[in-house]
């Protein structure tokens, strides 16, 4: 059994995942101090103006304040000018400009790396909200900033009841089961398909840590284009054993799942499934907030090593590995695509996909072929899958 961990109120991960993960909420005050002050509410309103930032500023209108619009990024000063009394700004992906709140994932290290989403923060002035809604992925909410009410209610899914002819999906009613206020440092985990519903208390900022899956439909999508470049895949199906005649015009249920049988068994048979998966969740969600690395050499990476400089994975891209022949090997996929790694850097690289940071001077300790590594170490900042950690100035 693990220890119990702070950000759980003190229960252990293997009990948070038991009797929690996508079951039931949990409140835990004062779960992460280290989020309180991290930002002010100007710092994500001037992030909100950036071009590259993915935002979206949502206001209530009318004398109900039943009227919702949206306005999405790119977002202007000018935006911000006359708006209503109640009104929100979100702003995704603030992890990847942010390296001291990319660190905060750590905490959630009991959650594979694949699963993350990104971590927005949500603006809002007081009586703000997004309204009644639910969502389809797991989520922790941490209060950074000020006070935020949190109503939850019934479970939903797709054919729950929404509001006609408004720009978000919210909710005709809600069954409030759950009400509390949280202050700066708690944190309330929302299992999916869970109502919520969130109110500024006062002028406030809370983050949310997303962890999504894919859907049928994505995973579908892969597996086409992987099956579509395989002689194998391509070959036409054998027909069924057939043993009398039928109407030329029908196609028999035994057919249909004949068929399905056999693409079934396509899939299971076929290793492209397994490189379509690992394709689509390597990816990087915001493939554009990953820094234009400026290209180096390896001689230049000696350089950097010897004045102390680290590595460690970009906050906006993903390395992820799997375990091939019985557990020998790793294989590493970055970017959506497969990403070679020789069996003397194979620990070095699945410690930073495990969210490890190294010294670069300490490598020899990690690697019998320190510059294949180094090369390797090239290779990977040159593709933004890496990124270079200054070293720290000491007093």
């Amino acid at each position: 059994m693990s220890q119990p961990l702070l950000i759980l109120g003190g229960i252990s991960a293997e009990q948070f995942l038991a009797e929690y993960w996508q079951k039931k909420p949990l409140l835990v005050r004062n779960a992460l101090p280290e989020i309180v002050g991290m930002f002010e509410p100007d710092d994500i309103k001037e992030l909100a103006l950036d071009d590259d930032v993915t935002a979206r500023l949502i206001t209530q209108n009318g004398q109900k304040h039943d009227q919702w619009q949206v306005k999405n990024s790119p977002l202007s000063a000018k935006d911000f000018k006359k708006l209503p009394p109640y009104w929100t700004l979100l702003v995704q992906a603030v992890d990847h400009y942010s390296l001291e709140l990319a660190d905060l994932w750590k905490q959630f290290s009991f959650i594979p790396q694949w699963r993350r989403d990104d971590i927005m923060v949500s603006y809002a002035p007081q009586g703000g909200s997004v309204g009644q809604h639910f969502d389809f992925y797991d989520v922790f909410l941490l209060q950074g900033f000020g006070h935020r009410r949190w109503q939850l209610g019934q479970w939903c899914d797709e054919s729950t009841e929404i509001v006609p002819n408004q720009p978000l999906k919210l909710l005709t009613e809600m069954q409030v089961d759950f009400d509390e206020v949280l202050a700066p440092g708690d944190m309330l985990y929302v299992p999916p398909r869970l109502s919520h519903y969130g109110v500024a208390q006062d002028e406030c900022l809370t983050f949310s840590f997303g962890f999504r899956m894919p859907n049928h439909a994505q995973l579908i999508d892969r597996v086409s284009d992987q099956f579509a470049d395989q002689v194998l895949t391509k070959t036409p199906i054998s027909d069924y054993q057939r043993k009398a005649p039928q109407s030329i015009g029908e196609i028999s249920q035994l057919e249909l799942d004949t068929l399905k049988q056999q693409l079934l068994e396509a899939i299971q048979n076929n290793s492209g499934f397994e490189s379509a998966v690992m394709a689509l969740i390597s990816e990087a969600k915001y493939a554009e907030h990953i820094p234009e690395p400026e290209e180096i050499s390896l001689e230049e990476l000696k350089d950097y090593a010897e004045d102390g400089y680290g590595i460690a994975l970009e906050p906006a891209n993903r390395l992820l590995y799997r375990t091939l022949n019985h557990h020998e090997t790793l294989e590493f996929w970055a970017n959506g695509e497969l990403f070679p790694v020789d069996a003397d850097s194979m620990q070095i690289f699945k410690a930073l996909a495990d969210g490890e940071q190294f010294l670069l001077n300490d490598l020899p300790n990690q690697t019998a072929n320190l510059d294949a590594t180094f090369e390797l170490i090239v290779e990977a900042l040159n593709f933004g899958i890496l990124m270079l950690i200054e070293p720290i100035e000491s007093d």
